[in-house]
């Protein structure tokens, strides 16, 4: 029995020397980054930003994995069941604290499955219809959407995602009846937008922006309270007369729950050094984001906010949980 224990006790500790001895010598190979989206939105955006120079603080490349589909749930489920060892990451989204109010079953619980490293940025989201529609501007749609009440559609990407939920409040506060088409991501859902399969988007900024540019999709407003500086001719939904309405992607790097904490602290300084560096914010800069690092504790607090915020406007919408 003596013998039996001791070799126990060993055992134990010889596992902990060689976890010990993996994380001290990470990264020796690619690391997967899974982007729980198609590709073409702005959690693919952002993954594109970051990985290159992040890789390159790390010593390794840093591989996009596009997972689209459940409103990230697949791709975010994928990180949560995979080995603790650092070397499949997570670029979640507001997402992560929407689904778990939406949805009545999750194959995962994100806050008990996976750890905040840091958030890596947020962005306005901008209400986008095809030029061909003949209401110019917001009031001319409002307008439109009461004249033609559930023949009209929005567009997300996925139910239960932060521009469903958005959307629907927005719909609410104009007292308008348009029919839900959701996607398996903002690329899908800008592609229908452009072909005129669906009427209206809550897009995320950085994937709009190119065609709003172009005169491909017309503007009519963002989602924050502050106007976008690459558009700064685009009013705000509050001063479009939707006082005080906010909303606002965020994105932010996770890792499966049990991962070493030298690796935890190798990744986030990897994405502060990433974040820091003057061409990766004049890039998020140009796609209007704002590069958001946080401290591990800060995001866990904000992510925990967050979840609160949105249990609370699923209920206030009369969202039922599929």
């Amino acid at each position: 029995m003596r013998r039996q224990l001791m070799t126990a006790v060993l055992a134990a500790a010889s596992a902990i020397t060689l976890e010990a001895v993996a994380a001290d010598a990470y990264p020796q190979r690619p690391i997967r980054l899974v982007v729980p989206f198609a590709p073409g939105g702005g959690t693919d955006i952002n993954a594109r930003i970051l990985s290159d120079p992040m890789g390159k603080a790390l010593g390794q490349t840093l591989v996009i994995d596009n997972r689209p589909g459940a409103g990230s749930s697949i791709g975010s489920d994928i990180v949560a069941k995979s080995a603790p060892d650092g070397y499949t990451l997570l670029l979640g989204t507001i997402s992560l604290t929407i689904n778990p109010a939406v949805y009545k079953k999750l194959p995962f619980d994100a806050q008990r499955d996976l750890v905040p490293i840091t958030r890596v940025s947020d962005q306005p989201s901008i209400l986008v219809v095809n030029p061909s529609l003949p209401a110019k501007t917001l009031k001319d749609f409002i307008a439109l959407a009461h004249s033609q009440a559930s023949k009209l559609t929005f567009g997300s990407a996925g139910h239960g995602t932060g521009s469903h939920l958005a959307t629907t409040l927005l719909m609410l506060e104009i007292n308008a009846d348009l029919v839900h088409v959701p996607f398996k991501g903002t690329g899908p859902a800008l592609t229908a937008l452009l072909s005129n399969e669906i009427t209206l988007y809550m897009s995320t900024f950085a994937s709009a922006l190119p065609h709003v540019k172009s005169e491909r999709l017309r503007p009519y407003a963002v989602t924050t309270l502050y106007r976008a500086g690459p558009l700064p001719d685009v009013p705000t939904l509050s001063e479009s007369g939707f006082k005080d309405f906010e909303y606002a992607a965020w994105y932010g790097l996770f890792v499966p729950a049990g991962t070493p904490p030298q690796i935890i602290d190798k990744i986030h300084k990897a994405a502060l050094h990433a974040l820091e560096l003057p061409e990766v914010k004049r890039l998020y800069r140009d796609q209007g984001l704002n590069a958001t690092p946080t401290t591990p504790a800060q995001f866990a607090a904000y992510f925990a906010a967050e979840k609160k915020k949105w249990a609370s406007v699923v209920k206030r919408a009369h969202i039922q949980p599929i």
